[in-house]
């Protein structure tokens, strides 16, 4: 991705992603509380339109690029370094309209139930037994020249967000996950809120009798896309993540469903559900590890005894 291509996604996206939510808006602006620094005014003012930002409070503005210098205190080749490690929806919705009259650069060649074993060997590296199997397709797609395939985890609108040990990306448009565990076709009054489907599957592995619904925005700039799903319900627990986006993605969430409960403090200091199980995982191995250990100290002790 060049400067170019970066200034073209949506800064209100950008914001959202490193935790950012405007404190009001309309059609053509947006305001926040100043990014850079602490401020009880929203001074930050976002021209939707153009796609530019100026900070009244310091009297600067500018494009994405300028923004996310400033914000990282960082590069330009730094900055892009950061934004291809990142999944912005609108600059992929531009690529669609840049390519609406060409061939497009992918095409999917299969959808099945998951059957790959590097796909299974890589659920299980991040914690998963079979039971979240069935909530997960196996993708096979050709981007490109390149036939790949990915773990496969649908949206409302017929898309799909992709993973495997080497990729991770989405296919077709963006928009939000729901997934009744009830077995049938009403729809639950509980909910669980997640920001992405590995912490979904991961709370399934841990709540195998869970009955509800599984909600996941895919991305924080479905937040409001995700709000106005969730007045469906009358339960509403959250699953966020720990850090600054999730944080300010919570407390949105909250101020608009107070009754909303949330469970973030149940996995902390771990950044997110699956780090969370991945960490049990791991204790529970270290303190297996640990009786295997002592029970073959136990057994040299009584032998050097007998002899």
């Amino acid at each position: 991705m060049n400067c170019k291509q970066f200034n073209s996604i949506k800064l209100e996206e950008v914001l959202a992603s490193l935790g950012h939510l405007p404190i009001k808006q309309n059609e053509k602006e947006a305001w926040y509380l100043n990014p850079f620094g602490t401020e009880t005014q929203a001074s930050f003012k976002l021209d939707r339109t153009l796609n530019l930002w100026y900070l009244f409070s310091e009297g600067i503005g500018g494009n994405n690029i300028d923004f996310m210098m400033k914000y990282q205190k960082t590069s330009v080749k730094e900055v892009l370094e950061w934004v291809e490690k990142h999944n912005f929806s609108s600059f992929q919705s531009q690529n669609a309209v840049h390519i609406k009259n060409a061939i497009p650069n992918y095409q999917i060649t299969g959808i099945t139930e998951l059957q790959n074993e590097n796909l299974k060997n890589y659920l299980q590296q991040r914690g998963f037994s079979s039971i979240v199997f069935p909530l997960v397709k196996e993708i096979h797609f050709q981007m490109g020249e390149k036939n790949l395939y990915a773990i496969g985890f649908s949206n409302l609108s017929g898309g799909w967000e992709l993973r495997n040990s080497f990729y991770k990306g989405s296919l077709l448009k963006k928009d939000i996950s729901v997934f009744n565990l009830n077995n049938h076709k009403k729809q639950n009054k509980n909910v669980v809120v997640f920001e992405g489907f590995l912490d979904a599957l991961s709370f399934v592995e841990m709540k195998r009798f869970f009955k509800g619904d599984l909600l996941v925005m895919n991305s924080i700039s479905l937040l409001n896309k995700a709000k106005e799903y969730l007045k469906n319900y009358s339960e509403i627990h959250l699953f966020l993540d720990n850090d600054r986006a999730g944080e300010n993605c919570k407390s949105s969430i909250l101020k608009s469903f107070p009754e909303a409960k949330d469970h973030s403090k149940i996995y902390f200091p771990n950044k997110d559900l699956n780090d969370y199980l991945l960490s049990r995982i791991q204790a529970k191995t270290e303190n297996k590890q640990q009786k295997e250990r002592e029970h073959q100290q136990q057994n040299n002790q009584v032998f050097k005894r007998r002899r």
